[in-house]
């Protein structure tokens, strides 16, 4: 063995579960989640070479593992759209539906709680740059510098994206209580 698989071994260990459960917040389905990180590392693996630490190694594998959970959700999105079209055309069964993780049930998954459910399609709805922003800052606690470089954009940037998420997420939640 390499001290180069050594050290892909030891770097594996220490961050998988930082990768799964990151994939996961984005995809809500534990195998999709778990075939994103092995892309992720594997992804890893191939670019350890060219990682010039501009920032600390866990941060260069969350922004991998962002991307790679985006990239996974935006397939997604495609293959149901081709899908739908095909459908219209007549090439397809109608009952044959795709897989997406819209469909997985929210409230299995945060033991029935109605409002996690709601709060879930809410953030869903979010643009994918807004939701990344949120979820890094509210969620996983990172600071909009951190968010920064694992979005490879500006600070202010940042800012304005978990603003923008806050007040989308209001104005969908307000419409939604006002309703009951």
């Amino acid at each position: 063995m390499t001290s180069k698989d050594t050290l892909f071994r030891s770097l594996v260990a220490e961050h998988q579960e930082m990768v799964i459960n990151t994939c996961y917040r984005f995809v809500f389905n534990r195998e999709d989640a778990e075939d994103i990180a092995q892309d992720v590392f594997i992804e890893v693996f191939r670019s350890l070479e060219q990682f010039r630490e501009e920032s600390k190694l866990s941060t260069w594998i969350y922004r991998i593992a962002v991307t790679k959970s985006l990239d996974h959700l935006r397939h997604l999105k495609r293959k149901k759209r081709f899908s739908s079209l095909k459908r219209i055309v007549g090439f397809e069964d109608p009952s044959a539906e795709i897989a997406s993780p819209y469909s997985e049930n929210p409230a299995e998954t945060f033991a029935g709680n109605e409002q996690a459910e709601i709060l879930l399609s809410a953030l869903n709805k979010l643009p994918d740059s807004q939701k990344t922003a949120f979820l890094l800052s509210k969620q996983d606690g990172f600071s909009n510098q951190e968010i920064a470089d694992i979005l490879k954009t500006s600070v202010s940037a940042v800012e304005s994206l978990v603003h923008r998420a806050k007040k989308n997420l209001h104005d969908k939640l307000f419409v939604y209580y006002t309703k009951q």
